[in-house]
């Protein structure tokens, strides 16, 4: 066999560590970014709700029961004494709106026997507020433990 030129082959060498300058170049860059685009970033303020004692207590409330037999009682305390009775949910915003007579500023609020079911609570503070009546609110109780 007739031998052509030699080759020489050079093996390549396995690089056992690994080359850290483009990743500190990458951060670098990273960093830079973060630095310049930190300070233009605006911060919106949230406006939570608080919860507080009232400077004074209202004149009145017209209070709804939502009884666990499914019967609805609304009674009225104002200054001038209290008016209870039970109703239908149908007449419910009517008689409630006829006890604030005009004055927004008679809080409604509604007291849910706890083995009903959420949904009619709802149902009935939803039917309330689109019937136009004003401050409606859930009374709640707090478990001391």
């Amino acid at each position: 066999m007739a031998s052509g030129p030699s080759r020489t082959r050079s093996r390549r060498r396995t690089i056992n560590e690994i080359n850290m300058v483009p990743f500190i170049d990458v951060m670098l860059v990273l960093l830079i970014i973060f630095m310049v685009t930190a300070p233009l970033i605006t911060t919106s303020a949230i406006d939570v709700p608080s919860v507080g004692k009232a400077s004074s207590a209202p004149d009145g409330i017209i209070r709804i029961e939502l009884k666990a037999d499914h019967h609805i009682a609304i009674s009225s305390s104002t200054k001038g004494g209290e008016v209870s009775e039970d109703v239908d949910a149908s007449e419910l915003a009517n008689k409630t709106l006829a006890l604030q007579a005009g004055s927004d500023a008679v809080p409604v609020i509604i007291f849910g026997d706890k083995s009903l079911p959420y949904e009619e609570v709802i149902k009935v503070l939803d039917g309330l507020q689109r019937q136009g009546v004003k401050r409606v609110g859930l009374s709640v109780q707090v478990n001391k433990m």
